[in-house]
C-alpha cells in the first residue's frame, strides 16, 4: 500500500509503536507463535521480523520496549535471545478486533469510474481505512458496499482497493484500482512519482517568497507519536520528503497555498509546513487551533474563533489528481472543487482583506 498524508494505527506491528500501554492497565492477545524445535538462538527481533509478514525489526523493538512483547508470559527486551520452544507473545493494551471489512451503504461522491478503477472525492470527517477507534464507517466500507455486486472485486483482498490514503480531516481526490493488474500498474506509478498530485491549504502567516521547495525527512515525533517530526535530510531518521509550494492568495495573516508532493509521507503538508513556521490553519495537532498571526484586540481574536467553528479542521483539500489510466495508457486528470467549510472560510478571510485595505 502506498501511504498518502494518513497516521492510522491499524496494528503495531505494521505501524509504530506507542511509548506505553494506556488505558487500564490489561493487555490483550494479539498473537501467539512458538519457537520451532531445533531453532538456534537468535534475538527476538530478529526472529518476529522473519517470521511476521509487514513487520520489521524497527517496530518490533519499539513493541519490546514498550512492554509488548512475551516469552512465556514474561516482558522480555528486543535483544532477548529466543529458544527452542519459547511461547512469544504480542499483548496489547486493547482488545483484538476483527479487521474483516465489511460493506456499508454509506454515500460516496464518485467523481470517475470504469470496469479498472473509480475515483472518489472524499469528504473532511471520513476516516480512509478501518483502525484502531475506527473498525466502521470507513471509506473502504463504502466502497465495499458500492462494489458489492462486483463478483471479482474483494475488499479484504490487498491486490485491489485504495491506492494511496489522505488524513481523516483532509478532503479531496482519491483512486481506487478495481483490478490486480490496475492496483499494480497505480502503484508503481505512485512509487515512481509520475503522478500528478496538488493540494490546496491555507496557512499561518505570510511569505516572503512567491514559491520554495520543502525538503527533510518525516518521522515520528519522539515527544509525541501521534505527530510526525521534520528532521535534516542528511539524519538518517524518518523518510526522505519533498514538497513544493506556489502562493496563490495573500490574506495577510494567513496565506492560501498550492502543495504539490513528491513524495506521499505521512502529514507530509502539515509537518512540512509547521517546519517553516506556516503551521496549517485550524490544524490542532501542529499547532494551528492558536492565533499565530494577527491583532491583538478582542474583535480580531472574536473572527479567529469564528473562522475556527466554519472549518474545525486543518484546511487541506486534496484539490486534482493525475496518473494514466493502467489499460488505455491514455492520461486521466481530475479536478475537484473545495468543500463547503473551507470555500466559507476563504470568502470570510478575502473579505477580511477587503474591509481592511
Amino acid at each position: 500500500m502506498i501511504r498518502d498524508e494518513e497516521l492510522e494505527d491499524i496494528d503495531l506491528l505494521t505501524e509504530d509503536i506507542p511509548v506505553e500501554a494506556g488505558g487500564d492497565g490489561q493487555l490483550y492477545e494479539h498473537f501467539r507463535m512458538e519457537v520451532d524445535k531445533g531453532q538456534v538462538p537468535v534475538r527476538i527481533d530478529k526472529y518476529i521480523s522473519e517470521h511476521q509478514p509487514h513487520s520489521s525489526r524497527n517496530r518490533v523493538q519499539k513493541a519490546a520496549e514498550a512492554g509488548f512483547i512475551q516469552v512465556n508470559g514474561s516482558p522480555v527486551k528486543s535483544n532477548y535471545k529466543v529458544r527452542a520452544g519459547d511461547v512469544i507473545t504480542l499483548m496489547l493494551d486493547r482488545p483484538h478486533y476483527d479487521t474483516t471489512i465489511e460493506p456499508e451503504d454509506i454515500p460516496l461522491d464518485v467523481v470517475y469510474e470504469d470496469d479498472d478503477l473509480m475515483v472518489i472525492n472524499k469528504p473532511a470527517g471520513m476516516v480512509v481505512h478501518p483502525g484502531c477507534g475506527n473498525f466502521s464507517g470507513t471509506l473502504v466500507n463504502a466502497i465495499a458496499w458500492h462494489l458489492k455486486d462486483l463478483e471479482s472485486y474483494d475488499p479484504n483482498d490487498p491486490e485491489v482497493g485504495l491506492v494511496h490514503r489522505i488524513d481523516k480531516d483532509t478532503s479531496g481526490l482519491l483512486v481506487v484500482a478495481k483490478t490486480p493488474d490496475a492496483k499494480t500498474s497505480l502503484g508503481k506509478q505512485f512509487f515512481n512519482k509520475t503522478t500528478h498530485r496538488s493540494y490546496n491549504a491555507l496557512v499561518w502567516g505570510n511569505f516572503v517568497e512567491e514559491k520554495g521547495r520543502i525538503e527533510g525527512n518525516i518521522g515520528r515525533d519522539p515527544k509525541d507519536r501521534l505527530r510526525m517530526e521534520v528532521f535534516p535530510p542528511d539524519s538518517e531518521i524518518g523518510k526522505p520528503a519533498v514538497t513544493h509550494y506556489k502562493v496563490m492568495e495573500r490574506y495577510g495573516y494567513t496565506t492560501l497555498v498550492e502543495c504539490v508532493l513528491e513524495t506521499g509521507r505521512t502529514h507530509q503538508i502539515r509537518a512540512h509546513m509547521k517546519h517553516i513556521g506556516h503551521p496549517l490553519f485550524a490544524d490542532e495537532r501542529y499547532g494551528g487551533t492558536d492565533i499565530l498571526r494577527g491583532e491583538r484586540t478582542a474583535s480580531y481574536k472574536a473572527y479567529i474563533q469564528n473562522c475556527f467553528k466554519l472549518c474545525p479542521r486543518q484546511v487541506l483539500h486534496a484539490k486534482t489528481l493525475g496518473f494514466v489510466h493502467p489499460t488505455t495508457g491514455q492520461q486521466m486528470d481530475f479536478t475537484s472543487e473545495w468543500p463547503e467549510d473551507m470555500t466559507t472560510l476563504i470568502d470570510k478571510w478575502r473579505s477580511y482583506v477587503r474591509v481592511k485595505s
